[in-house]
């Protein structure tokens, strides 16, 4: 990237030490310069070509070196990539292999691998920049030179971003920051802070990465540098949109049938978000206007284009496309321009879609997709050819071309795969398998599904770092690739079948899809892999340790909901298929979930869990009558998550479902280390605030009630720790878990669970416990290799209303926290009737024969003889471990 050098290859006093080149030489040279940065580049190209030859008379190696590395890059920026390829590589071998005695050879050698860097960067050659920018930095550090370090490991994080390695760049910037602080602000500085927060908002720390973006901004408005400017505005924009984004509640509904890797979403539009999105606009206007760089320019109108599509203003979308349109036809090809021209044709198949207007035509859009490809090729540069050809691809997709759809996204698929680029092959695996369901090959559509979720896996980590040009988010470009595979998987029955009935590999395989879109679901929320420990198998607890327990695994598809049974000791799985679509399903499951926080709507609860009771539970009755079950594990999907399966109602025989049997659910097929709980050793950190708070814009009502739970809790654990209202912070917290190996702990305070994480939380006195503060804290257990928390209690905390997926919160920190059991509430319950259920719990926990799955039950029981009401009873939840 030229601008982290100075704008002409080397600064102007550089070229003054080198005493080697002749008076009319170094005139070429500072003429070349001029003509280089006021644009006319092929005039510049004229005069450095005679100063090379100049160079080569005089038989001066190091003055034609020099002249070749800038000539390479006035011939990147015509877009003339053999010629700049040439040259660079020329003076490279001058530079390495002529023995030049001169004190300024290193520094020359490393400015020129800079260039070359800068070069094999927009050629797609990332990992051959990341070497070159290696080779200069440790030049730079022989030579003590602070800035060209700097500069060369600010180029390296660049590298590590288009590999999608953002945490890697992250940490290769936040090694710089010392360096930074001991320099005067300068351009480096300013572009070594934009890196910065560039990477911030894509691993999503959005707060960090606006606030140091704007360090960057106010360095560059101070040095008055326009390039710099615009630049960091660009950024500014972005970081505002993913913060817009961050508002955005998960829109409800979970029919990912017709998605495919290029398709169009349009959102809602919350109040919230509206601030942040007017802010990016008001960015990418001023990067517009303030930008030296035509490509700049159009990256930050195609920002602009997409938000003006999301507040659905066809017209000025229209009018912008125009301007985009013809700009892109003046600038030479690269790869920021190859995605530039791939973003503007699928933002325009979103306006197509959005308007059913004439113009642009299919075919006009496909054109800019067909020169992309040409462009590409024309640069080698593999990576953006194999994601326009299946951009391509899909456009034929959208025009029932399926032939030529099928065609060329077999050729971007291949491509992508030979060069590894696993992010770009899984899209076009999913579109592939997409279009052979539409032909009617369902073995080929879920071999091709099944590729498209084996990348996924390998992509693990890198998930969230998926290349920023291909913007996607986790529910509109992962999730529908598990969905439409378990889908694809429920319904295709083998062919050499004689009746309609689902294989025992593909209902096994369509279970283990499942567990693993809820992993990679909670490695999104937290962006970054977050089960660590050697998990164990839930069939081999039901067959092994607890023979009395079953697993049930609902799955909500568009059209029907089905139920996969894992009974103890029986190697194939049930399957039962209930006719109702999603929208019926979830509409259901969101009246009841408002109607359980409602004391006064007992009648209406038992209505709609009736329902629910009649989907899952009644068709396996007999089954689990027949094994005498005592304790239901669910693996719930989607909504479900939000309703305690404890509240079901059987309306024949006038019972809750807990009536019936223990109840647990587990975050996916997977426990961690599951074991009994050690009743004889129980040893308690019991924490909560009571009092009225007021922290960080949040009002928290008092507790009223906690203190008289914490008291029946000391009697039930006498070996305990407390920490109470001014006592309960962070650093207090810190301090005890470092002291001792708990195995319970108890936090009754005001906590919020949410998809968002930073709207996850828990209350101390002092601040608000995020959900990765939170995890951190409690693993610090584990660094000291003591015993893992056994139970982790959290009382008095509630799910997010309105977020039909606040339960991955929860999720989050029952399985971040390395607990084994968690017990949580889905309402917050201040009431007498806590303390009741918490004494009675921690009472049954004492009896050795008695699960946590049981004990929870039992306490329940009590409550619900006592009070009646399912909104006082029913909110305890436990994950993972039930035994």
């Amino acid at each position: 990237m030229a601008a982290l050098l100075s704008v002409w290859g080397f600064s102007v006093p550089a070229f003054s030490q080198f005493t080697q080149i002749q008076p009319n030489a170094q005139l070429l040279v500072e003429q070349g310069r001029k003509l280089y940065e006021t644009g006319e580049l092929s005039q510049a190209v004229i005069v450095l070509q005679q100063a090379t030859d100049a160079f080569n008379l005089q038989k001066d190696k190091l003055g034609k070196a020099i002249a070749l590395s800038n000539l390479s890059l006035i011939f990147k920026q015509l877009g003339q990539w053999k010629k700049a390829e040439a040259a660079i590589t020329q003076s490279l071998n001058l530079l390495k292999n002529s023995h030049l005695k001169t004190e300024n050879l290193g520094l020359i050698l490393a400015q020129t691998l800079d260039i070359q860097g800068n070069l094999q960067l927009e050629l797609g050659k990332t990992e051959q920049a990341l070497d070159s920018w290696k080779q200069s930095a440790n030049i730079y550090a022989q030579t003590g030179d602070e800035v060209g370090i700097t500069r060369s490991l600010i180029n390296q994080s660049m590298a590590q971003q288009a590999l999608g390695l953002y945490r890697q760049a992250r940490t290769t910037l936040e090694e710089l920051q010392p360096r930074l602080e001991q320099q005067p602000d300068s351009l480096v500085k300013a572009t070594a802070l934009r890196s910065l927060g560039d990477v911030l908002q894509l691993v999503g720390d959005l707060e960090l990465s606006f606030k140091v973006l704007q360090q960057s901004q106010d360095i560059a408005k101070k040095l008055q540098s326009p390039s710099e400017i615009s630049a960091t505005v660009l950024s500014l924009g972005n970081t505002a949109v993913a913060l817009g984004n961050r508002q955005l509640s998960p829109q409800n509904g979970t029919d990912f049938e017709n998605y495919t890797p290029l398709h169009c979403i349009n959102r809602p539009v919350s109040p919230e978000s509206v601030k942040f999105y007017q802010q990016a606009a008001q960015f990418y206007k001023e990067a517009v206007t303030t930008a030296t760089s035509p490509l700049l320019q159009i990256q930050a109108q195609l920002n602009n284009l997409s938000l003006l599509l999301n507040f659905q203003q066809w017209s000025q979308a229209k009018k912008l496309s125009s301007q985009i349109q013809l700009k892109l036809t003046k600038i030479p090809p690269s790869q920021t321009t190859n995605y530039a021209q791939i973003h503007f044709a699928q933002n325009l198949v979103c306006l197509k879609q959005a308007t059913n207007a004439e113009t642009p035509s299919w075919k006009e859009i496909a054109e800019i997709l067909a020169t992309s490809v040409q462009q590409a090729q024309s640069i080698d540069d593999e990576r953006s050819v194999a994601y326009a050809l299946g951009a391509l691809g899909g456009l034929y997709l959208e025009n029932q071309d399926l032939f030529n759809a099928q065609k060329l996204t077999e050729q971007a698929l291949i491509l992508a795969q030979a060069i590894k680029a696993g992010d770009i092959a899984y899209l076009w695996q999913w579109q592939l398998g997409y279009i052979l369901k539409r032909k009617g090959n369902m073995a080929g559509a879920i071999a091709s599904y099944t590729e498209a979720v084996n990348t996924l896996k390998y992509l693990r980590n890198d998930l969230i770092a998926l290349n920023s040009d291909i913007q996607f988010s986790f529910r509109d470009n992962i999730e529908p690739v598990y969905r439409q595979l378990i889908d694809l998987l429920l319904q295709y029955s083998s062919p050499v079948s004689t009746k309609k009935s689902i294989s025992q590999k593909n209902l096994k395989q369509a279970r283990d899809i499942l567990e693993t879109l809820q992993l990679a679901e909670l490695e999104n929320f937290f962006r970054e892999a977050c089960l660590k420990a050697a998990p164990e198998q839930i069939d081999q607890i039901v067959d092994k340790t607890d023979t009395t327990a079953a697993v049930i695994y609902p799955i909500i598809l568009a059209d029907c909901l089905d139920i996969i049974l894992k009974l103890p000791n029986q190697a194939e799985l049930s399957h039962y298929t209930i006719s109702k679509k999603a929208i019926e399903v979830e509409s259901i499951l969101e009246k009841l979930q408002q109607y359980l926080r409602q004391p006064d709507r007992i009648n209406d609860v038992n209505q709609l869990s009736q329902q629910i009771y009649s989907w899952l539970i009644q068709p396996l009755e007999s089954e689990l009558k027949k094994r005498s079950i005592k304790t239901l594990v669910f693996v719930l999907d989607g909504e479900l998550r939000n309703i305690p399966m404890a509240v079901l109602y059987d309306n024949k025989h006038q019972q809750y479902l807990i009536q019936k049997y223990a109840i647990s659910l587990a975050p996916g097929l997977q426990l961690i280390e599951p074991k009994s709980l050690q009743k004889a050793q129980l040893n308690g950190l019991i924490a909560g605030v009571s009092e009225q708070r007021k922290i960080e814009g949040h009002s928290f009502t008092p507790l009223t009630n906690v203190k008289l739970e914490l008291q029946q809790i000391r009697s039930v654990i006498p070996k305990n720790s407390e920490l109470i209202n001014q006592t309960f912070t962070k650093v207090n917290l810190q301090n005890q878990i470092k002291k001792a190996p708990y195995t319970v702990v108890h936090i009754a305070t005001h906590g919020e669970f949410s998809s968002n994480p930073d709207k996850t939380f828990i209350l101390t006195w002092e601040q608000l416990l995020k959900a990765k503060d939170f995890d951190n804290l409690i693993r610090l257990s584990e660094q000291r290799e003591s015993k893992a928390i056994e139970l982790l209690v959290l009382s008095a905390c509630e799910t997010a209303q309105g977020d039909n997926r606040a339960t991955l919160g929860l999720a989050g920190i029952a399985i971040r926290a390395g607990a084994r059991s968690t017990l949580a509430t889905l309402w917050a319950v201040d009431d007498e009737s806590t303390a009741e259920f918490m004494n009675q719990f921690y009472q049954e926990l004492e009896n050795s024969k008695v699960t946590k799955a049981e004990a929870l039950r039992r306490a329940q029981l009590k409550l619900l003889t006592d009070y009646k009401i399912p909104y006082l009873w029913a909110p305890y939840i436990l994950i993972g471990n039930w035994l």
